[in-house]
Order: C-alpha cells, then sequence, then structure tokens
C-alpha cells in the first residue's frame, strides 16, 4: 500500500468517519502518556469468488475485547453490536475489497492519571494488508530473550493491553540487535511462553505442540484456530502443555501465529537449525488449511466468516 493511501485512508474516532490525518486525541490523555488501552487486531479476507470481504472469528475478538475492558476496569459505553457496527462502517466508507487488517482500540482519553477508568473513547483504523504467500517459503531467526514474559503476577498477558506490549518491545529490539528476526519468551518458570506478539508452535514426531494457557501466553484466537485445524482437519495429535527450553532445539518444525503474522515458519533459534532449516511439510500444509478457512473457501467453517458488505455493495 502506497503511503498517499495510507495517509489518506479513513478511521472510525469516537462517533465520526474522518482522514486518518485528522484523527486527534488529547496528548496528556492516559493512553497516551501511560498505553491505558485494550484493543484487538481483526483480519479481514477478500474472496473474489464471492465478491465478499470476511472478517475472521469476530465475535470470538469482540468476545475477548469485551473481557480485557472488564479485566482493565474501564466504563466503556460501546456493546458488541456497536463495535461490529462501526467496524463495518469505516471498512464500507473506505471501500476496501482486499485483504485488511483492523485495529480496533477502546482507550481511555481526557486529562486523567495512570489508574483512570473513564472518559472511555474508542478508534477503528482498517489497512490494507495482503496475505502470505502459498506455500510458505521461508522462515524466521529467533533467539530466546533474556527479557521474561510477563506474568498473572504482574501484569495479566490474557488482557491484550497496550501498554503489555512493552514487553514485547524490548524483546524484539534486543533479538534485532543481536541479528535475529525475532524473540521468543520464557515465562517465570523457565518454561518457553510466546513470541513477540505472536504465540509458538512447535512439531516434534508429527505432534503439534503448544505452550499451555498457563504459560504466560495471550489467550490467542489464532492458537484456537489453529489447534482446531490440526486435529479436525489434519488428523493430527495436538498438545497443549509445558515446553522446556532443550526442547526448542530438537524439535522438527517450529512457528508463531497470530491475527497480523498468520503463521511465520522458525528455521532457527539461537542458531540451532529447526528440521532442514526450511518450513516444514506440516507447518506448510496448516497455512493452506488457515488461508482457505479465513477467507471464506470452506463451507464448514464459513460461522467464522462475517461478511462486510451487503448485497449489492
Amino acid at each position: 500500500m502506497s503511503k498517499d493511501l495510507q495517509n489518506n485512508r479513513l478511521i472510525w474516532l469516537n462517533g465520526e468517519i474522518v482522514p486518518v490525518n485528522e484523527a486527534m486525541i488529547n496528548v496528556l490523555s492516559p493512553t497516551s502518556q501511560f498505553g491505558a488501552n485494550v484493543f484487538e487486531g481483526i483480519r479481514c479476507y477478500w474472496n473474489e469468488e464471492k465478491k465478499q470481504l470476511y472478517a475472521f472469528r469476530l465475535a470470538d475478538h469482540y468476545a475477548r475485547l469485551m473481557q480485557s475492558i472488564r479485566l482493565f476496569g474501564l466504563k466503556s459505553p460501546y456493546t458488541v453490536q456497536d463495535f461490529e457496527n462501526y467496524l463495518k462502517d469505516v471498512v464500507k466508507a473506505n471501500q476496501y475489497k482486499e485483504d485488511i487488517a483492523v485495529r480496533q482500540t477502546v482507550f481511555v482519553d481526557g486529562f486523567g492519571s495512570w489508574f483512570s477508568t473513564e472518559p472511555v473513547g474508542m478508534f477503528i483504523a482498517p489497512i490494507a494488508k495482503a496475505r502470505k504467500d502459498i506455500p510458505l517459503s521461508k522462515g524466521e531467526s529467533v533467539c530466546v530473550s533474556s527479557w521474561e514474559r510477563i506474568s498473572e503476577r504482574d501484569m495479566s498477558p490474557r488482557v491484550k493491553v497496550g501498554a503489555n506490549y512493552i514487553n514485547s518491545r524490548l524483546a524484539k529490539l534486543e533479538a534485532a540487535d543481536r541479528g535475529y528476526d525475532s524473540a521468543l519468551f520464557l515465562n517465570r518458570m523457565g518454561g518457553v511462553a510466546e513470541g513477540t506478539g505472536s504465540c509458538f508452535f512447535m512439531v516434534k514426531n508429527d505432534v503439534i505442540i503448544t505452550p499451555a494457557l498457563t504459560d504466560s501466553i495471550l489467550e490467542s484466537i489464532t492458537r484456537d484456530t489453529i489447534l482446531k485445524i490440526a486435529c479436525n482437519e489434519l488428523g493430527l495429535k495436538v498438545m497443549e502443555r509445558s515446553i522446556d527450553r532443550s526442547e526448542l532445539y530438537m524439535c522438527d518444525e517450529a512457528f508463531f501465529c497470530g491475527s497480523a503474522v498468520e503463521i511465520a515458519p522458525i528455521s532457527r533459534i539461537d542458531g540451532f537449525e529447526i528440521g532442514d532449516g526450511m518450513p516444514g511439510r506440516h507447518t506448510i500444509e496448516l497455512h493452506r488449511k488457515y488461508i482457505e478457512i479465513v477467507s471464506g473457501q470452506n463451507a464448514k467453517y464459513i460461522g467464522w466468516n462475517t461478511p462486510i458488505y451487503t448485497e449489492g455493495e
């Protein structure tokens, strides 16, 4: 997407659809100063055959957003139906008929402090974002970060809060300084947690393995999708369990997953080559099935696909 199109796109802000360059908030607001916001990153996929744009697992994203609002103590005026209606309004206003990503953020505005619970505003910002090509052709080089993943004992990973991502920022910058593409966190118990903004999977002896929800990870919608695809569509055994660090170096395949990254293969961890250093066959097949489902090409999962446009739009 060109910079001109990025700068001229429309976003929804507090009840109005405005050009992104005119969308302003108070620089002294708690969201600006302290990261006092909760959000969802929602992907929408264009189906050329059906001439329809589908938002993937929208109901699940909004259930998690409402959970984050509750746990973060916000006095939000918005309902789930508001979330969906306003998202559709701003996507249609941009006339997107391509793959997009949408950032939907509920934030604390005004002149309050880090513990303020209101006034609460919201913005919804869609932008063009193409899906990963099929088949996946290369993997990332990853290091285990020296930074520990946040836990329920300090800042809950279950809440998708803007400020939580400072943890990921530190790990990502450290990885870049060390010459890696990305980083992988360990939790307080020394087990594997997740990546910087994405969940982690590995494959060993044809078993799909991912850390448990109690291992300091986000309750990821994409993670749940991958588990269901692996079990129900590919007939693979899946395990949700704690993973030791040394297991990383001996696995057959590894990948990150998330709404933004979709499925991102990992080729090396701390210098150890994973498999033959290329995306593994299970990773490739999971990605293929994932793209088929999110873009509305699999009737079995059409309930996960919310159409944006009504007939004739």
